[in-house]
């Protein structure tokens, strides 16, 4: 990025703030004075745009990110924390029903269980990312989120710094989601979520997940075997059926066990037909709630059955595949839409819509419907379209 680009961009952003955000701020009913104060001196952050286009979780290949996200390190260090915050745990879990080792492992991969809550200025980052970031919409409303906090006298601006998109504190919580579920769990008249304490925090994550949905006793998910023959079209998250359907079919745990029954589930096949299958319940769209990256779900699940002595998954991963950027996804999407298989959006991130559109087109095209949107399917689509 040219210095050139950089002071031209700088001179849009400074009339974009002044004559498309303040207005929008006044709307959303953020005063005068709180607009002004927050928003002195900001400046468009080039960073956080790249930082956006870098995320692990949407470009890693899952085997790599499993390895980050449930390193050993992450496990011993997670390990000493349910024993050193045992009490504040079993408060939580019988407040809101949601396991310690699941709280757990949100808190490590997010901030590393307190140690990394970074330390971005967050309404510049904000700023930028609803001036010329990707979902540049839900940046705006962030925003606005985060100067109501200050409006509401919850936080200082120069208290406000975190992530490069905004979050902070222990749970790396989005402004809007601290004003929703923010929990003053130690009754101290202040719901604090950056501290060293993390009381206020851990209990807001518990109610994030208990508020959508959470099934105490119920697992995010297993990894299955999958009798041969196997109708990969069947799986993906949109597509569910009761464990008694999935064990009629042949499928069963690795162990060769039958599929427990914890209601309707979806088979997941997050590296496609040569990788694990995952049976995943209700908590696991719980977890998407929190991020919706198809590995992030997959982290946090499988961090917290380590955590408690689960052990690696026993598929392999097909390791040998070449890299594969979210450019290249964005291309699959814009191929599968040209090909009428709308992706219904092209956004370089694989969802529930780019997985439905793979997988009719892998069937329209006699191939394993697995939906999976990796080299072999982009190098079929781009000799397709010649």
């Amino acid at each position: 990025m040219d210095r050139e680009f950089i002071e031209t961009d700088l001179n849009k952003f400074d009339a974009w703030l002044a004559e498309v955000l303040k207005p929008r701020a006044l709307e959303k009913r953020i005063r005068v004075d709180v607009f002004r104060r927050a928003m002195a001196d900001v400046s468009c952050v080039p960073e956080v745009l790249k930082r956006q286009a870098s995320q692990k979780e949407f470009n890693l290949p899952i085997w790599e990110y499993l390895g980050i996200a449930a390193s050993d390190e992450r496990i011993r260090n997670g390990r000493q924390m349910l024993r050193k915050h045992r009490a504040l745990f079993n408060t939580i879990e019988q407040a809101f029903g949601v396991e310690p080792d699941v709280i757990s492992a949100i808190w490590g991969l997010e901030t590393g269980y307190g140690v990394v809550m970074g330390d971005t200025p967050v309404i510049p980052a904000l700023a930028t990312l609803a001036f010329a970031g990707r979902r540049a919409g839900y940046f705006e409303s962030e925003l606005f989120a985060a100067l109501r906090l200050v409006q509401l006298g919850k936080i200082c601006v120069d208290q406000l710094t975190g992530s490069w998109c905004g979050a902070i504190g222990h749970g790396q919580f989005m402004p809007s989601t601290v004003l929703e579920f923010g929990v003053d769990l130690d009754a101290d008249g202040m719901t604090d979520l950056c501290g060293q304490d993390p009381t206020d925090a851990l209990a807001s994550v518990a109610n994030y997940l208990k508020k959508h949905g959470w099934r105490k006793g119920q697992p995010w998910g297993i990894e299955v075997r999958l009798p041969h023959g196997f109708d990969h079209a069947l799986t993906g998250l949109d597509q569910t059926l009761p464990a008694r359907d999935w064990s009629a079919m042949g499928v069963v745990t690795v162990d060769g066990g039958q599929v427990p029954d914890y209601g309707v589930s979806s088979v997941l096949m997050p590296a496609g037909a040569t990788g694990a299958a995952l049976l995943t319940t209700n908590n696991f769209h719980v977890i998407l709630r929190y991020n919706k990256a198809i590995s992030y779900a997959i982290g946090i699940g499988h961090l917290s059955d380590r955590l408690v002595g689960g052990k690696p998954f026993v598929a392999n991963w097909p390791v040998g595949e070449r890299e594969f950027t979210s450019g290249d996804i964005s291309e699959a999407q814009y191929l599968l839409s040209r090909a009428g298989f709308d992706t219904l959006g092209i956004d370089g991130m694989i969802g529930p819509n780019t997985t439905r559109a793979a997988r009719a087109y892998q069937t329209a095209s006699g191939l394993v419907a697995d939906g999976y949107v990796g080299p072999d399917l982009l190098d079929r689509l781009r000799g397709d379209g010649r």
